[in-house]
């Protein structure tokens, strides 16, 4: 490997250095050694981690999440239903055929306001603080350190800005539960708003901050450390060149997958905290240990479940999808798939 000069490793961190390079056609035909993609700044003017850098991924990431999370409304009413009366609403089948007949099809889709403005600020957050975050971590932890410990970089960048992301979607949260599994306490997020904080103060929105957190992180954590492992693996094992001769259609399908994959993950490993938030925000004065005692250990890792993965693999999937399809019209390149080369000598030891 050719020498790195030590001035290119201080103006840049190990990630673009590794993985944002633009690979001559010499490096080209060396398939089985290029780490390297097409560098984005050829295609557009956006320098990575450049402030217009991070202004791309927040608008991708509220672009991927608002939308989304509102197309599956009616899956996330039901299954709030379910972790809030699970007499009434037994199951998944049981819950749409209760839902439909006492409220119709609008019931379907109570509370589809606050949770579009809520995970779109959410995911505008959690996209672009996950990119400052991780060149951050791998800048702090030096080339050698973050080549070794690349998924502990992904995680902890991860956490860091669920914690952030976390803060702005609480509130509209709290709002979409009680519209969703209270009937007539408001009719979206332009009525129920006021009425919560009227009723229980600015503090009432904040009440599920940290079961929300407990749901989220864990949650954001597993969907980016998962994501792009299994990305890297499928560009590695699967794939037979390397990720910058691949077509954006090909890439883009790759994300998608993977995504879908990583959300089964996400949505095991958050269930229990879910249950919590669900719990908590519908039942006022409710503790944590009220939640336990009333749904029990099995009924909080285990009572809507089924219908939470398949609402959380479709959604993480698309998420992906629309993520990394946003970057690529503005000339960045998808997320994940490069292995980060082997250490890189120091220049004064080549």
């Amino acid at each position: 490997m050719a020498p790195v000069d030590s001035d290119t490793l201080g103006r840049h961190s190990l990630i673009p250095s590794y993985l944002y390079s633009s690979p001559s056609p010499q490096k080209k035909k060396m398939e089985a050694s290029s780490f390297a993609i097409h560098s984005p700044r050829e295609n557009r003017n956006i320098e990575m981690f450049s402030p217009s850098f991070y202004a791309a991924c927040t608008v991708g990431g509220s672009l991927s999440c608002g939308p989304t999370h509102t197309g599956i409304t009616p899956l996330d009413v039901v299954k709030c239903n379910i972790q809030i009366d699970p007499v009434k609403y037994k199951n998944t089948s049981t819950g749409f055929g209760v839902m439909f007949e006492e409220q119709g099809l609008r019931g379907f889709f109570r509370g589809w306001g606050p949770t579009l403005v809520g995970y779109s600020a959410q995911g505008a957050f959690k996209y672009g603080f996950y990119e400052f975050f991780k060149k951050y971590y791998s800048d702090i932890a030096g080339p050698e350190y973050a080549t070794k410990y690349k998924t502990l970089i992904y995680l902890a960048g991860s956490a860091s800005a669920e914690l952030i992301a976390g803060v702005a979607l609480c509130p509209f949260e709290a709002v979409k539960v009680r519209v969703q599994t209270q009937p007539g306490f408001a009719r979206g997020l332009a009525d129920g708003l006021p009425k919560l904080v009227r009723t229980e103060g600015v503090s009432g929105l904040y009440k599920g901050i940290v079961p929300l957190w407990g749901r989220q992180v864990p949650y954001t954590m597993m969907k980016f450390a998962s994501y792009e492992n299994i990305v890297e693996m499928i560009y590695k094992h699967a794939i037979p060149k390397p990720k910058y001769e691949c077509s954006n259609s090909l890439q883009l399908g790759v994300s998608i997958v993977s995504g879908y994959m990583a959300g089964i993950l996400c949505a095991t490993v958050s269930h229990p905290a879910d249950n919590l938030v669900s719990f908590l925000n519908n039942s006022k004065g409710a503790t944590v240990g009220d939640a336990v005692k009333k749904l029990g250990l099995w009924g909080l890792f285990t009572r809507g479940l089924p219908l939470r993965i398949l609402m959380v693999g479709t959604l993480t999937g698309a998420q992906w999808g629309i993520y990394d399809s946003f970057k690529v019209f503005v000339g960045l390149p998808t997320t994940g798939g490069v292995a980060p080369a082997a250490v890189l000598a120091p220049a004064s030891a080549a």
